[in-house]
């Protein structure tokens, strides 16, 4: 088995740098789930999304947003 020394490895700044478009997008969308504060109806909703953005779920409360974030394995993450 072949060990990488640590002076074979990119710094992280380097490691961001060489990161695509796509790959920025894609990053931690399998662990991150981001909530922020939304109106429906004139009452306050949290909204849950994907680290990309795409709408997942529209909750009544932020504990049960944060509830159904973790139960789906994402860490929650509020935006405000």
């Amino acid at each position: 088995m072949t060990h990488k020394h640590s002076a074979d490895l990119p710094t992280p700044g380097e490691f961001l740098r060489r990161l695509s478009s796509q790959d920025f997008l894609d990053f931690g969308l399998q662990q991150i789930a981001y909530i922020r504060p939304i109106l429906v109806d004139d009452k306050r909703a949290f909204a849950l999304h994907a680290a990309d953005g795409t709408p997942l779920q529209i909750m009544e409360s932020m504990g049960s947003a944060i509830g159904l974030a973790r139960h789906n394995d994402l860490e929650p993450v509020t935006v405000h």
